[in-house]
């Protein structure tokens, strides 16, 4: 296997263990009732806090010409994908189909697909605006550095005749 290959099996690898933590860590904070009588809360939020982070990563540092692919797969495909569920969220919308409960079946999957592309065009937008003020940033600091003869030469007065009648 070559290097940048493993680097990136390696990234996948630890990404998944702490996106699964992470995704852990809140089905503790938020646990779901059983039997499907209400809405798998942290199915729902892991789904939106992954969807805006992406959106944010392919705006923010997936468009850096330098960002290795080691480092977007990881955090792409390792930790959002082990963060974030589709497969959750089909089982507890048919589980609450299966039990009746239609309003809880269409609240989930409503707030998980149009939260989701929701939260990622906001996560697009956000990583956006910050790339281009950190563009125009350096922009500006280039141009600072520029010496500026030619508006100090302005500044100090008048250019001297060359010469020239009037």
């Amino acid at each position: 296997m070559k290097r940048p290959q493993l680097l990136a099996v390696i990234a996948v690898f630890v990404g998944g263990l702490v996106g699964t933590a992470l995704r852990l860590g809140l089905d503790v904070l938020l646990p779901h009732a059983s039997g499907a009588a209400s809405i798998a809360w942290s199915t729902v939020l892991v789904n939106l806090i992954g969807s805006l982070v992406l959106g944010y990563l392919v705006a923010r540092l997936w468009r850096l010409p330098n960002t290795p692919g080691w480092l977007k797969i990881g955090l792409g495909t390792g930790l959002l994908g082990s963060f974030t569920t589709f497969s959750a969220l089909a089982v507890n919308v048919v589980d609450a189909l299966s039990l009746g409960n239609i309003g809880v079946a269409f609240a989930s999957l409503g707030l998980s697909l149009v939260g989701g592309i929701l939260a990622a065009w906001a996560g697009l937008a956000l990583g956006g605006w910050q790339a281009e003020s950190a563009r125009i940033s350096r922009t500006r600091k280039l141009l600072d550095a520029i010496p500026n003869a030619p508006l100090d030469a302005a500044k100090s007065g008048p250019i001297p005749d060359a010469g020239v009648d009037q």
